[in-house]
């Protein structure tokens, strides 16, 4: 029973890392002290697209729920739950290639905001 439920827990936490991934450069710009926390997560999230890896979170919960007596899964997070949602067919390298441009771009975009407006409040200061 604790098994199922701290792979549940892992499986949650998974979901948040990843939305912090694509979507934190949004709560760096309310936020700026989060920018050290977000450029790592990125830059991992980025790197375990690009490269085709298995994130560690996966690799727990597969555990965690073995243990609990389910079967786990051999494909990543992304490919698992969310990818059936997005892409019915499965996810091949293109797909994921594309994901990592999305997630890359998306964080550019937002980074150049944020840059800009620390800019314009230092040329502001008296």
């Amino acid at each position: 029973m604790w098994a199922r439920f701290a792979a549940d827990a892992v499986l949650v936490l998974h979901l948040a890392f990843i939305l912090f991934v694509v979507g934190g450069a949004l709560l760096v710009l309310r936020y700026s002290t989060l920018v050290w926390v977000h450029i790592p997560a990125a830059i991992w999230g980025a790197w375990a697209e690009l490269g085709n890896r298995i994130c560690p979170l996966t690799v727990l919960e597969n555990e965690l729920r073995q243990r609990a007596g389910l079967s786990g899964y051999s494909e990543s997070f992304v490919e698992h739950y969310l990818l059936p949602i997005i892409y019915p067919s499965g996810l091949t390298r293109t797909a994921q290639l594309w994901l990592a441009a999305i997630l890359v771009t998306i964080n550019v975009g937002l980074y150049t905001v944020w840059l800009l407006r620390r800019r314009k409040k230092r040329i502001n200061l008296p």
